[in-house]
């Protein structure tokens, strides 16, 4: 009964994106795969090879081995129906941190040069004083990545990553630094290491997004308060390096970002129209497998953004189009 769901799932994702059927996402709902369970890709990241999107977080099943650590990676052609393709990661402290060593937010790059597939995440021992990135590298986007390395980017404390890639291809690391702050910096050209600092904001935010759109750069960030979801916050400024403006609110700071914290901020760019969507994850530190996702697309007026109140949304990726509700740009 199980393989006939599953290829009836994949069958109804195939049949909707090539007829150009809009897409329906549930913020905070069970986000079923094709094997019918819940999508294990916390913290995590998206990119794009060829007509699909590949989507890479921390596999926190209920089932795993608690002395390894996983990444698991899924494929989407429309971002609403995914396919689980493989735990792209099954590590055994492979930087001998000790017990109760820590792998979190893996974020994946396509260097286009070496053509080889480049995974940084946050790698620490059990007290967070470690305080570094671990890159594994991988010929195939959904293989087996192999640790290559650890280290302090630019000899700076990293816990909290984020990525970005700019639309001239260029591709940088966002990492906190608990001491200074907030850093912003580009990765050198085989990507294998974190080469040149673009600007550090002196503020203590963690879950790092980064967008450009219509010729400004955003940057959105989280309040260091652990598992507790807080007001996430936003800024803006014209180039990389700044200047950039006070952080402000993105949604109701009572909400506290309606329960989530921000990992990644996709811009999706159709053939008539581009969005960005918040990608936030709803931790349940007690119940991690069972952490849900708050995906919604930003509204965006020159130097301001809100994220609005979750709700069953739509999106037709070939065009960027979004459902009726109200939350076009």
């Amino acid at each position: 009964m199980m393989k006939l769901f599953s290829c009836l799932a994949v069958l109804a994702g195939w049949c909707a994106v090539a007829s150009g059927t809009p897409q329906t996402i549930d913020p905070g709902a069970l986000w079923p795969d094709d094997r019918g369970q819940h999508v294990q890709a916390h913290g995590g990241g998206i990119i794009k090879a060829g007509d699909s999107y590949f989507w890479f977080g921390e596999d926190r099943g209920q089932t795993n081995s608690r002395r390894l650590r996983y990444v698991g990676c899924y494929a989407s052609k429309d971002l609403a129906h995914w396919t689980f393709r493989h735990q792209v990661v099954q590590a055994d402290d492979p930087a001998q941190l000790g017990r109760g060593w820590i792998l979190e937010r893996p974020k994946v790059y396509f260097n286009a040069s070496s053509k080889k597939y480049v995974m940084y995440a946050h790698i620490d021992d059990g007290r967070y004083k470690v305080a570094s990135v671990a890159i594994f590298t991988c010929d195939t986007v959904d293989g087996d990545y192999h640790y290559l390395k650890y280290f302090q980017p630019l000899g700076q404390q990293s816990r909290d990553i984020g990525q970005f890639v700019d639309d001239d291809g260029t591709a940088y690391l966002i990492f906190e630094d608990r001491p200074n702050g907030f850093h912003i910096a580009r990765l050198s050209t085989d990507y294998l290491n974190v080469e040149k600092e673009m600007c550090l904001i002196p503020e203590h935010l963690e879950g790092g997004a980064v967008f450009h759109f219509n010729g400004m750069y955003y940057v959105i960030g989280s309040h260091l308060t652990g598992w507790n979801a807080n007001p996430n916050v936003y800024a803006t400024a014209p180039s990389l390096s700044g200047p950039w403006s006070e952080f402000r609110d993105i949604a109701p700071p009572e909400l506290n970002t309606y329960g989530a914290q921000s990992t990644l901020a996709l811009k999706i760019e159709g053939s008539q129209a581009t969005n960005v969507i918040f990608m936030g994850d709803i931790w349940k530190p007690s119940a991690q497998w069972d952490s849900r996702y708050l995906w919604m697309p930003l509204k965006i007026a020159g130097t301001k953004v809100a994220l609005p109140a979750p709700v069953r949304w739509t999106l037709d990726v070939q065009t960027g189009q979004l459902g009726d509700e109200g939350m076009k740009n």
